[in-house]
């Protein structure tokens, strides 16, 4: 944080009982104050809210967001002329039941389930959610924040590892799925019929 952050922060007497208390759950709200803090001084940081606690999110390479351009695409030319839901980049922000605010990299939700976004926070679990390993991201904590979507409702979690170049699918009822280059991804709980080759995602080298 910059001097000035840091002095902002320390003015609002909220917050600052709160880092005195640690114990102390923060809330969507107090998140929100921290935004707000954050672009008056003219920075732009994503947040999460887990377990109580802010969380910063960093930026990802460039590799990762390609991929995850890539896969959010291939989704939304499926899903768009179909109506068949909405499709969210990693700036949508999902309030859930253990009020949580997460940030999937790419998620979906059914058109029945969200007939009309709102300016603000979706306050539901996605049917799909995608994670995309950065180049600085551990397997695990991506792994466990999926599974913590998973536990709260979602049908079909996505992480993709471009180093291993594999692509790994989660539900409710099934093991772990891993799909490798030659491989085709299906997600039929939410999608049926939507069909992409592992080898897609990954970005292509110009000559």
């Amino acid at each position: 944080m910059t001097s000035s952050l840091t002095e902002s922060l320390a003015d609002r007497e909220d917050l600052q009982i709160r880092s005195t208390y640690p114990s102390t759950r923060l809330t969507v709200a107090d998140l929100e104050q921290v935004q707000g803090i954050l672009c008056q001084a003219h920075l732009d940081y994503q947040l999460e809210l887990v377990d109580g606690k802010i969380i910063l999110m960093g930026p990802s390479d460039i590799v990762s967001s390609e991929i995850g351009a890539e896969f959010g695409s291939l989704l939304l030319n499926w899903v768009k002329p179909r109506k068949l839901g909405r499709v969210f980049e990693s700036s949508g922000g999902f309030i859930l039941p253990n009020s949580d605010l997460r940030t999937p990299d790419v998620s979906f939700v059914t058109a029945s389930r969200l007939k009309q976004s709102k300016r603000y926070f979706a306050e539901l679990v996605p049917d799909l959610v995608g994670e995309i390993k950065s180049q600085f991201d551990r397997v695990k904590p991506l792994r466990e924040k999926i599974l913590s979507f998973i536990e709260l409702g979602a049908k079909v979690g996505i992480l993709i590892d471009p180093d291993d170049r594999t692509v790994t699918i989660y539900t409710p009822t099934a093991e772990p799925v891993v799909l490798r280059d030659g491989d085709t991804i299906s997600i039929p709980e939410v999608l049926p019929g939507w069909e992409v080759p592992v080898a897609e995602l990954w970005p292509i080298e110009f000559e």
